[in-house]
């Protein structure tokens, strides 16, 4: 029984207000939790003894997914009353991560081949490997920066284009063998990125970046999260969504959550991602969008490349130009 554990004590706080209400984890994806897809993945690639760490509104978590039984997994939980950084977050689960071991953060969206990942790791001898993903705008993201053979030489921080020394990028997805431990102190904040990964290059350790052609997207603020909602409905990530998917005739895709009732001569135009319970009014224009559940856009108004939560009500006449996120509970 192959271990993983997920990252998900993060506050979230470059989604806010969206996760003012949920932590990051649990944010509606194709009107799932994101982190039900971690699960699916991980399920479906052998990983199905799992630990996650929560701090921020981590009731939330541990209410949906329970045990993990019905996910068909087995789910437990380390609870952190402070916050002890990546690093520090997983050696409080030395005692569950016994054997080779995968780590995914909680913020990502993929269908990513563990099982080719966790061979790739095996083959090279790795005490520690990083799921690599080449960019084309490296500013967002941290560099990795490997020899012919895979090996890490060197981490670059957000570089400038021009500065980049590479386009390839860590995904917060990492194998572990359990001798990383010995790298880690216990009872203290840690961080991998800051610490422990520059310190595998230092003593030059069997530490590999592995590249991976699978679908990655860190859904870690507005625009991101808008950008892999439009990717699951053209079909570029393989994701459970709930709903019902329709073609539009102009070429744009809407998912439609169950049970929301729709006016007349209402338009969609490009991605729209709808919730369930939702009730959209008499001709309204709703365009690359989110919209969460229970919310309820009264009659002409229109909406346009924007993010709304649950529970809102949008009135009618009223115009949500593009950029705009509206928190879940809002009246406008």
């Amino acid at each position: 029984m192959m271990k993983a554990m997920i990252m998900a004590a993060g506050v979230g706080s470059r989604l806010m207000p969206m996760t003012a209400d949920i932590p990051k984890p649990m944010i509606p994806i194709a009107n799932r939790p994101l982190m039900s897809n971690t699960v699916q993945v991980l399920k479906e690639h052998g990983f199905s003894s799992i630990i996650a760490n929560l701090h921020y509104h981590s009731d939330i978590i541990s209410d949906f997914f329970g045990d993990g039984r019905k996910f068909g997994v087995d789910i437990r939980y380390s609870y952190e009353e402070e916050l002890m950084g990546t690093a520090g977050g997983v050696k409080r689960c030395e005692w569950f991560l016994d054997d080779t071991f995968v780590i995914v953060s909680g913020d990502a969206l993929t269908d990513m081949d563990l099982t080719a990942l966790l061979k790739a790791h095996r083959a090279k001898g790795a005490l520690a490997s990083i799921a690599l993903t080449e960019v084309q705008d490296v500013q967002n993201f941290g560099v990795v920066v490997t020899d012919e053979n895979g090996l890490i030489r060197s981490f670059q921080e957000k570089p400038r284009p021009e500065l980049a020394l590479s386009r390839m990028v860590n995904t917060g997805i990492y194998v572990f063998e359990p001798e990383i431990f010995q790298q880690i102190p216990a009872g203290q904040f840690f961080d991998f990125g800051k610490q422990v990964f520059p310190h595998l290059v230092e003593i030059g350790a069997p530490f590999y970046g592995i590249h991976m052609a699978n679908y990655w997207c860190d859904v870690g603020n507005i625009d991101t999260y808008r950008t892999a909602h439009a990717d699951i409905l053209a079909g570029r990530v393989r994701v459970q969504s709930s709903g019902k998917l329709i073609n539009l005739e102009n070429g744009g895709r809407l998912l439609m959550g169950e049970g929301t009732q729709v006016g007349n001569d209402v338009s969609f135009r490009g991605s729209v991602t709808i919730g369930p319970g939702c009730r959209i009014g008499d001709d309204v224009n709703i365009r690359d969008s989110v919209i969460w559940n229970d919310t309820i856009i009264g009659n002409q108004a229109s909406i346009h490349e924007a993010v709304i939560g649950a529970n809102c009500q949008i009135n009618s006449g009223l115009k949500v130009d593009a950029g705009a996120v509206i928190a879940s509970n809002s009246r406008i």
